[in-house]
């Protein structure tokens, strides 16, 4: 599966983008709001994961710029940030955000995290009922 990141800061840009590497997804790697949302534009992405506090396109409204394009097949959203108060996670929530991840990011929150994200985009997909993830839940 394709991720697309936006990350303001290189540091964990990167450090994101071995981790998903090493995990197994194809990682598209941006620098902020505005190329995340070209990217997304040439390529819809199914796993979207953005900073929240970025110059010119924030989080908040690359988060919204994807729920306004209404599109058939949905996009699960984690939204990075450093910030914890709850007028942050209303407003992230708000915009369309399906999961926050605190930074900085523990590696094992951030898996739980995206299984629950795969499993998600899995129930919209049908085609994916052969995949790893239908077997077990079928076995339950």
């Amino acid at each position: 599966m394709k991720v697309l990141i936006a990350e303001d800061d290189r540091d964990s840009r990167e450090l994101l983008s071995w981790l998903l590497e090493k995990m197994g997804y194809q990682v598209v790697a941006t620098g902020n709001g505005h190329q995340a949302w070209e990217a997304f534009r040439r390529e819809k992405f199914r796993l979207v994961i953005s900073d929240l506090l970025m110059p010119d396109v924030d989080g908040l409204e690359f988060c919204r710029r994807i729920r306004a394009l209404k599109l058939p097949k949905y996009t699960y959203f984690i939204m990075l940030t450093a910030l914890i108060g709850k007028k942050d996670y209303l407003e992230g929530m708000e915009a369309g955000a399906d999961d926050f991840v605190t930074k900085p990011f523990d590696p094992d929150e951030l898996k739980a995290r995206l299984r629950v994200a795969e499993r998600i985009i899995a129930i919209q997909e049908p085609a994916l009922s052969d995949g790893p993830l239908s077997r077990s839940s079928h076995s339950a």
